[in-house]
C-alpha cells in the first residue's frame, strides 16, 4: 500500500508491481496539505492532468486493480507472490544489458518532451551506440549458439 509521500516516491519508479490488496491513495487533500516529493509531477504524465486533479482533489483509496487499470502500478501479483516477483523483477533488470536499458530508459524520456524528430535522432544514435558494446556482441552470439546471453554492463 502506498498513501501520501510514500506515493509520490512509488510514482517516480519506472516499474511498480503491487500486491492484490495494496490499496493506493494521494490523501493529502484529506489531510490538508497540497503534495509533495515530485507526485503531481509524475502522477499527470501517467494518467493525464485531468485524472491527476481529480485523485489529488478528491484522494480516494484505490484497490490494486484499478490503480493498475489506471497505469499507477505496473503489475498486481498474489500478496503471497509480491516479495518474490519483485526480487524476480529487480534480478532480471540487473542481470539484464545495463547500456542498453539506460539508453531504453533515454528513448522514453525524449519521446515523452520531444519532437518525433528527436526522438529518431536519439534512436538512431543509442542504437549505434549499443551496437558498439560487449554486451550486443554477446547477445548476438548467443542468439546463433540457442543460449541465454549473459551481460556484463560493457
Amino acid at each position: 500500500s502506498a498513501a501520501g509521500a510514500g506515493l509520490s516516491l512509488a510514482l517516480a519508479c519506472d516499474l511498480r508491481i503491487a500486491g492484490k490488496s495494496a490499496k493506493l491513495t494521494t490523501a493529502f487533500a484529506k489531510v490538508g496539505l497540497s503534495g509533495d516529493y515530485g507526485g503531481t509531477y509524475f502522477l499527470t504524465r501517467l494518467v493525464g492532468s485531468a485524472k491527476a486533479r481529480e485523485l489529488y482533489l478528491t484522494s480516494p483509496i484505490l484497490m490494486a486493480d484499478e490503480a493498475l487499470a489506471l497505469g499507477l502500478v505496473t503489475r498486481v501479483v498474489p500478496d503471497a507472490e509480491l516479495e518474490a516477483a519483485a526480487h524476480e523483477l529487480a534480478m532480471s533488470l540487473a542481470q539484464g544489458p545495463s547500456i542498453a536499458l539506460g539508453y531504453i530508459k533515454q528513448n522514453i524520456n525524449t519521446a515523452e518532451r520531444s519532437t518525433i524528430e528527436a526522438v529518431l535522432d536519439t534512436e538512431a544514435m543509442n542504437h549505434v551506440r549499443c551496437t558498439q558494446t560487449e554486451d550486443h556482441h554477446e547477445a548476438a552470439k548467443a542468439f546463433v549458439e540457442k543460449r541465454k546471453a549473459t551481460f556484463r554492463g560493457r
